[in-house]
Parts: C-alpha cells; sequence; structure tokens
C-alpha cells in the first residue's frame, strides 16, 4: 500500500480560533497534494506557553478529552477529508495536566491518546515541568485506514527507545509533532534520521515557526519540519516559513526491506537488561 504523508508548519497567535483555520486551510492544502497522514505541530492550536512564562491562568487552556472542542473540530475535518490527524492538545484529567496527542482516523473516528513520557527542563525560561506531568500511557500505536502509526511529542524525539518501542508494536510510520527553536538544528534532525535508519521505518516531523515571546524571554521558531526515509534519508524539508511537505512510501516494500535487513529478527533482549536502569546497572529482583 502507498501512502502520502504530509507535515504542516505555522505561526501561532493568541488567538485560538484564527490558529484553528489556519491548521485547518493547511491540512485542507495537503489533503489537495494527496496526503492521506497529516501531521501538525506541537500545540498548534495556542501559543506555545510552556516557554517563556510561568503563569497560574495557563492552565485554564487545557481541556478533557470527552467534548473537546479542538477534537471535535479536528475529527469533523478528518472525516471530511478523509486524512489521518494525529492531533496535538493540552490536556486536562481531573487534577492532571498532560501533553496529548489523539490519534484521529480518515473516518473521523477517535482511535486513542498518547500522553508526552518525556518532560524537559531545557534553557531558561522553558516551564513545561510546570505544566505538565510525564505520561502514564506508554507509547502505543494505532492502525489506521493508511497504516500502523506510532507517535511521540517533542522531547520524546531524542530518545532511541521511545522509537524503538513503537516500532516493535508495528509501527510502520513515526510522527513526532515539535515545537524547537534552540541552536541544535543539525543535532535535532541527524538524532530522528538515526531512528528512521535504525528501525528501517519513514519518520515525519513537523515543528513550529515564527517567533513567540513571554515576560522570561524569547523564542524564535525555525521551522525546517522533514520527512526521513527508512534508511534515514532526508526526502522532504521545510525551510522557516510557513509550508506544507509530503511524501509518498510503499509500505509494503518499505516491510520487506525491513524483514530483510534483520535489524528486528538479530536483537538481543536478553542483553538489554541495563536498559531498564538510569546508571546502566542490571539488579536482581
Amino acid at each position: 500500500m502507498k501512502v502520502t504523508v504530509a507535515a504542516v508548519q505555522m505561526a501561532c497567535g493568541w488567538d485560538r480560533d484564527a490558529n484553528l483555520r489556519k491548521a485547518e486551510a493547511l491540512v485542507r492544502e495537503a489533503a489537495s497534494r494527496g496526503a492521506n497522514i497529516v501531521l501538525l505541530q506541537e500545540m498548534f492550536s495556542t501559543h506555545f506557553f510552556g516557554f517563556m512564562d510561568w503563569k497560574p491562568e495557563y492552565f485554564a487552556l487545557a481541556a478533557p478529552v470527552e467534548g473537546n472542542p479542538v477534537l471535535a473540530r479536528m475529527a469533523a475535518l478528518a472525516k471530511e477529508l478523509g486524512v489521518v490527524l494525529p492531533v496535538n492538545f493540552f490536556e486536562r484529567a481531573n487534577n492532571a495536566y498532560y501533553n496529548t496527542v489523539m490519534v484521529i482516523d480518515a473516518d473521523g473516528r477517535e482511535l486513542g491518546i498518547y500522553r508526552k513520557s518525556h518532560i524537559p527542563v531545557g534553557p531558561p525560561g522553558c516551564f513545561e515541568k510546570v505544566y505538565t506531568s510525564p505520561g502514564d500511557t506508554g507509547f502505543k500505536v494505532w492502525k489506521t485506514r493508511y497504516g500502523t502509526i506510532g507517535v511521540g511529542i517533542c522531547w520524546d524525539q531524542w530518545f532511541p527507545e521511545a522509537a524503538r518501542i513503537m516500532c516493535l508494536l508495528g509501527a510502520e510510520l513515526l510522527f513526532y509533532p515539535t515545537a524547537i527553536g534552540s541552536d541544535c538544528h543539525d543535532h535535532w534532525q541527524r538524532a530522528m534520521q538515526g531512528h528512521a535508519a535504525a528501525n528501517l521505518t519513514p519518520l515525519v516531523v513537523s515543528n513550529r515557526v515564527g517567533t513567540e515571546s513571554g515576560e522570561f524571554g524569547t523564542t524564535n521558531f525555525w521551522g525546517r519540519s522533514f520527512v526521513a526515509g527508512p534508511t534515514g534519508e532526508i526526502v522532504a524539508e521545510a525551510g522557516g516559513e510557513e509550508e506544507v511537505i509530503t511524501a509518498t512510501f510503499d509500505l509494503e516494500a518499505i516491510r520487506e526491506m525491513r524483514a530483510n535487513w534483520g535489524v528486528f529478527r538479530d536483537r538481543r533482549p536478553d542483553l538489554y537488561g541495563p536498559l531498564l536502569s538510569l546508571d546502566g546497572v542490571t539488579r536482581s529482583v
């Protein structure tokens, strides 16, 4: 099965409805170019309050999964266009808050959530740990109309364990909504190219663009969203402005390639015990 993926990138402001209108327009553009799965960036419906500001009123931007207006709007769009949408949002779950993705299938059904596992401290002015707790869902995959996908969120992209687990669970494509603007672009891109290459699995990244300011500083999001192929090669890459990029993959051909290379066949889980500890020491129970 051939699947066309898209990454879209945009600048965001404090007007949530304006952000959503812009996101819808970009998804429509991607669909008009044949995209089957469209990835929007991290926290696309708001200014990214996780950077630059520590204000309790920002917790009011979170909403539960049930009755969530952003999810309802994106679900209607997915159904209308027949596209799969991994939708990132700020979730409130009773007294807990998470950075969460809902995977919406091409018929508008909500398939389930993933909560961001790794929460960064980052440079001065990054307050993600104030607003969100580490996710409790574990890494997950979803069978969609256009293949089985895995989704990580931003800081998750630095951890090869996350990508490997999703691929072990059957992910045929990996997606990472992102918001990053520090001086580490080349390192950032190479790390994710490595995930694609090590797992022989295409990978899609959507990053924000534009400048966003708060009380504690300013962040320049540099975009550069990209799609990596199954050997880590860059097959599509955006610049620093609002943009849509696409790429097409033959999932059956890639599945054959993956099996032929043997990177999953030749794994030695019996030797990987040190991965289960922070200091690399295997301890008996």
